[in-house]
């Protein structure tokens, strides 16, 4: 399994776009989690966000148990490398989860924070945190952080990939280089 991160608004899912082209299967941690908040009353990402980090745990164990069972080739894992919530930043991939998981590379696309924070703006379709841009800088170090984390438990090399305005073919191109 690949393992894509990024805060909201780095671009994932566009980048993401090539390997689906590709034939890669692609899981996205944010809706199967909302599949299981769902049952539980809660309405959206957004909402589910705000929730208690017992509560999120809660359903990021179900989700993992649940790719734990994965075991289809050519998995891409969409996520987040953390969450943050009203009591600070929650991994999302706890070591519970990934020591069970067959980790083969670790990816984190970014940008700078003022494009990110444009990205989001343009974004009606979301309701964002309301990080500003200290915080998202911030943010985007922890995940940075946790990347690194995440590679040293799992073994797995981390690649960080910058997803500058303009230049999608070529961070298409060279995550694409990923999946051969």
């Amino acid at each position: 399994m690949m393992i894509v991160m990024g805060v909201p608004g780095a671009g994932k899912s566009t980048v993401l776009s090539v390997a689906k082209e590709a034939g890669w299967t692609v899981l996205n941690y944010g809706d199967m989690m909302m599949e299981i908040a769902a049952t539980k009353g809660i309405a959206d990402r957004d909402q589910l966000r705000k929730q208690t980090a017992e509560f999120q745990k809660e359903i990021q164990k179900s989700v993992g148990e649940k790719l734990a069972k994965e075991k289809r080739r050519n998995v891409i894992l969409d996520t987040h490398c953390s969450v943050m919530t009203p009591g600070g930043y929650l991994p999302g991939l706890p070591f519970s989860f990934l020591s069970r998981w067959s980790v083969e590379r670790l990816v984190y696309i970014t940008a700078e924070p003022k494009e990110i924070m444009a990205r989001r703006a343009k974004d009606t379709t979301r309701v964002r945190n309301d990080q500003d841009l200290p915080k998202l800088v911030e943010h985007d170090m922890m995940n940075r952080a946790y990347l690194a984390a995440y590679s040293v438990l799992t073994g797995a090399p981390a690649r960080i990939i910058i997803n500058a305005n303009g230049k999608l073919a070529e961070v298409q191109k060279e995550f694409g280089a990923l999946l051969i």
